[in-house]
């Protein structure tokens, strides 16, 4: 998710008017999409919500966005992959946007630098509003009035904003909350989104049964390309932990000096935890004593008992090392998600695997602008499976690979451990 992986849609989108049943599905079927389109739409804004306009225009860091950067970018998304070329007489909000909230798609024209995205207090969050609600309205036209020639690829690409938007509804989330980090009064975004506690108590080990599996999105439904082509692998003989690792554990990897100990680090891990000043994961303070973390729900004792959260690949591989252990790969992890081997592989915390994030065989990147952005990412990556409690709902699949640079930790990241003995 550190970028936005295209969407390939393996469902049937063919909604040709034909007489009796077939045109009532076909009605349904334009419904159906258009309340999904509201529906995701207006989580974003029940996001945004609790924030102030102050709130909405801050960037923590160049790797992190400003909420109302989220919300324009989101629809301007809309606006130039839809709109603009599906909508007959389509006016654009503002031709200036284009350059204000266009990401890192080069193809679809020039863009502003996004380390600088915090300095755009104009459009003011009011017109961002505004804004949102004319492609609102201009979205839900095309999905009612698109003609039998091209609502199949209307469908298509609304899929894909949607999925888009659902990414940037989490970013939303890790963004204001490393924000908030920064803020020395520990400002709490929302005192009801309390973070999830493990889901089961199972512990120990797991084997995953050894031989070819396949892995990748092979289903019908919707996907991100990076998830395809579906293929084998082997697994050699492993056991999963059924649990994620704890903040009980990692403070005894603390207690025990792991930050303190440079054989347990890659050299790039030991070259940011003595850059960085790491003592502990993201978000921990001590008050008074006691180790604190702060969350979405404002600052709260660390709970032993959680699944720790916010650490970097570099942390996690130091972690597993102490342990005696590894990080899975992330094709043991999916075998193991889709065989309901683990607990807690969704909506906890995401979860770090050693594997590189890389295209699978016989990946091809889409053409045009829509597909320039994720497989020109593959490289310098770790990738990450399951989803978090900021992941909108609907959103995770045993398939679905995130990924972020080693160092970064600003994102609800853990771990869980594999064994594969002596």
């Amino acid at each position: 998710m550190a970028t936005s992986a295209i969407p390939r849609f393996h469902g049937q989108s063919n909604v040709t008017a034909m007489p009796g049943t077939a045109a009532a599905r076909a009605r349904n079927l334009r419904a159906s999409r258009a309340e999904a389109f509201r529906e995701v739409r207006g989580e974003t804004e029940r996001r945004a919500a609790p924030l102030s306009d102050e709130d909405q225009v801050i960037q923590s860091m160049p790797d992190a966005s400003p909420t109302k950067w989220h919300r324009a970018h989101t629809t301007w998304f809309f606006e130039q992959f839809l709109l603009m070329p599906h909508l007959a007489g389509y006016r654009v909000f503002d031709k200036q946007f284009a350059y204000l909230f266009n990401s890192y798609y080069v193809a679809a024209g020039p863009r502003h630098a996004r380390p600088q995205r915090g300095l755009v207090t104009r459009p003011a969050n009011s017109e961002v509003a505004a804004y949102r609600a004319h492609v609102d309205a201009a979205v839900v036209r095309l999905i009612e009035e698109a003609d039998a020639a091209q609502i199949a690829e209307v469908l298509r690409i609304l899929e894909i904003g949607l999925n888009h938007e659902q990414q940037h509804q989490e970013l939303l989330l890790t963004d204001i909350l490393h924000a908030f980090s920064l803020n020395p009064v520990a400002p709490t975004y929302d005192a009801k989104r309390i973070p999830p506690g493990a889901k089961k108590s199972a512990s120990g080990f797991v084997a995953i049964p050894e031989g070819l599996h396949t892995i990748g999105f092979a289903a019908e439904g919707y996907c991100f390309d990076n998830e395809g082509p579906a293929h084998q692998v082997y697994v050699r003989p492993v056991r999963i932990a059924r649990s994620l690792v704890t903040n009980a554990q990692w403070l005894d990897f603390i207690k025990d000096g792991g930050y303190a100990t440079p054989s347990l680090w890659l050299s790039d891990g030991w070259a940011a935890v003595q850059a960085e000043g790491w003592e502990a994961p993201g978000y921990w303070r001590k008050v008074d004593g006691v180790s604190h973390t702060l969350t979405l729900a404002g600052l709260r004792p660390v709970d032993p008992a959680a699944p720790v959260c916010h650490v970097s690949y570099y942390e996690a591989d130091a972690f597993a090392r102490w342990m005696g252990k590894d990080l899975p790969t992330e094709q043991e992890w999916e075998v193991a998600a889709n065989a309901g081997l683990i607990d807690d592989a969704f909506g906890i915390v995401w979860q770090w695997t050693r594997s590189a994030y890389s295209p699978y065989p016989g990946y091809r990147a889409a053409s045009g602008a829509l597909g320039e952005y994720n497989g020109k990412f593959m490289i310098n990556q770790m990738v990450l499976r399951g989803s978090s409690h900021a992941t909108p709902a609907g959103h995770s699949r045993a398939s679905y690979r995130n990924f972020f640079y080693p160092p970064a930790r600003w994102q609800f990241s853990g771990l869980r451990l594999v064994d594969y003995g002596s």
